[in-house]
């Protein structure tokens, strides 16, 4: 049973939640948040397009979960300073992450399993061919979520 393990997988989530506790640990989540208050001027469509898509960024890179569950403490911040509900702002936090962990191969747990099972049976998926579809495809799908989300909450 240990043989069948995909220590690769199992290693890329032990040193991912690892880095996520240091930036909590660090206070850069303070700072994100007041940085987010102060570029939009407190703007609400400004904050939206801004947590949507720097978490669509992220997320790309840093797993969505970890991440998620990492920004709770950014957008109950920015609820609390800028007065905004925190329901239209975890909805464009879920919603940022979700669809930015299309955007590469790490991006999502569904695609590095997806990918290492793959390559065990001999269909190598490599990043450039990987990104060179799913990065057009991720942005045009986040414009339009941020369109929608403009729409629901004007």
């Amino acid at each position: 049973m240990l043989k069948k393990v995909d220590y690769k997988t199992l290693l890329f989530f032990v040193g991912l939640f690892v880095v996520v506790g240091g930036l909590e640990r660090t206070g850069i989540l303070t700072l994100i948040s007041n940085m987010i208050g102060k570029i939009s001027g407190g703007n609400f469509y400004i904050m939206l397009a801004i947590i949507i898509w720097i978490s669509a960024v992220a997320s790309a890179f840093i797993d969505n979960i970890p991440f998620a569950a990492t920004m709770i403490p950014v957008i109950n911040n920015l609820a609390i300073t800028q007065g905004i509900h925190l329901s239209v702002l975890a909805w464009t936090l879920a919603m940022g992450t979700d669809i930015g962990g299309s955007a590469t191969p790490i991006g999502a747990s569904a695609n590095v399993v997806g990918i290492a099972t793959a390559t065990k049976n001999g269909h190598i998926i490599k990043w450039g061919r990987y990104c060179k579809v799913m990065v057009p495809a991720t942005m045009i799908v986040l414009l339009l979520t941020t369109i929608l989300v403009y729409i629901r909450y004007l």
